[in-house]
């Protein structure tokens, strides 16, 4: 533990993140996406106990439960709930703190988040790989540990992976990294092999296959608009639906992969030259490939008030898709940041689209 006095107060946030392109392919390991980081944060603190331990949050103290019918049981979904995040992280960091010789304290870990909005709205900035972040950041500290942003990742990746057990983990590099990033999944396979065979620390420290994080440079053009439509969408549900389609056509997924990659490549090659014209263009290839990838699996993606959303901004010289899983939540538009957009806002507004005022969030080393 941490040899500070004996009331200290650890803080520690992770901001939330929105995908930009190549979702969905990305769940597959070498296959990229763009994600951007964005200016709102989840907070944890910790304050050091003598008796007892408190796990609380002003934000999630009414959490919802979503569960199914399997006979007469009712089976509960863990990953929409954030706790089982925080409980996660903490089993993982608590348990890398032994094994580099620390011993295991007592505290009090608040959480805070202004990734949803002051009245409930659910925004879809991936709240889990933020709070899972920035626990395993808050605990690092208090243990008196020092991470790399790479082992970092890893740890907080393998405490995500365990609760929601599916997905790319994109949301916790974008948390872990910030700004704008390419990011190419790893092999999951792998990594249940490797939990088997190796420590945690030689896990932390070995490379894992398929893993790439890049840092992207945005074009100095480059506006980022994100627009909200009202409804919140689950992820890890959307994720097993398509997962099958997979399972059922493959060769039409594996085209959909391939497609995917090709755009993506592209577009990175668009923010390595600086060309917004280019990363424009593959936003619309890569809203048609999901618009593809919805019709042949019937998972709806890109809803109703989401393709209004992307309209109005196509007609103003935008490019514009949905963000992530889709099934709501929300949009992303990649326009010239010389558009006068005064119109554009309105009519979002008039339609019930929330513009959402939010930045893009450089970690500083």
């Amino acid at each position: 533990m941490s040899q500070k006095g004996p009331d200290f107060l650890i803080s520690a946030q992770a901001p939330g993140k929105l995908y930009i392109a190549g979702e969905y392919a990305v769940v597959e390991p070498g296959y990229p996406a763009i994600i951007v980081a964005l200016n709102q944060f989840v907070t944890v603190t910790i304050e050091p106990s003598h008796d007892y331990g408190r796990i609380a949050s002003k934000q999630y103290q009414e959490n919802s439960l979503y569960w199914q019918r399997q006979g007469s049981e009712l089976v509960f979904d863990n990953r929409d709930n954030p706790f089982h995040y925080i409980l996660s992280a903490i089993h993982l960091t608590e348990q890398y703190a032994q094994s580099v010789g620390k011993p295991l304290g007592v505290y009090h870990l608040n959480v805070n988040s202004d990734l949803d909005s002051a009245d409930g709205k659910k925004y879809g900035l991936g709240s889990s790989a933020a709070v899972t972040v920035a626990t395993v950041k808050a605990l690092c500290q208090f243990y008196d540990i020092q991470l790399s942003k790479d082992q970092l990742f890893k740890l907080a990746a393998i405490a995500h992976l365990d609760v929601q057990g599916n997905g790319s983990l994109g949301d916790i590099a974008a948390s872990v990294y910030g700004g704008w990033i390419a990011y190419r999944a790893f092999d999951r396979d792998w990594l249940a092999s490797a939990r088997r065979e190796l420590s945690l620390t030689d896990l932390l420290n070995t490379t894992w296959p398929g893993l790439e994080i890049e840092l992207l440079t945005p074009p100095a053009p480059l506006r980022l608009l994100i627009g909200w439509t009202g409804t919140p969408a689950s992820t890890s549900h959307l994720v097993d639906r398509i997962a099958l389609f997979k399972a059922t056509q493959r060769q039409s997924y594996h085209a959909f992969l391939d497609d995917s990659r090709n755009c993506l490549h592209r577009m990175i090659q668009g923010f390595h030259d600086g060309d917004l014209t280019a990363i424009q263009r593959e936003i619309t290839i890569n809203r048609q490939l999901l618009n593809q990838l919805a019709h042949l699996s019937h998972v709806t993606i890109e809803t109703k008030l989401l393709k209004t959303m992307c309209d109005t901004a196509v007609d103003l010289g935008g490019a514009a898709k949905s963000s992530g899983a889709g099934g709501g939540d929300c949009g992303i538009v990649i326009i010239d940041a010389a558009k006068d957009l005064a119109h554009l806002l309105h009519d979002w507004e008039h339609r019930g689209i929330e513009p959402l005022k939010l930045n893009v969030h450089n970690v500083i080393e």
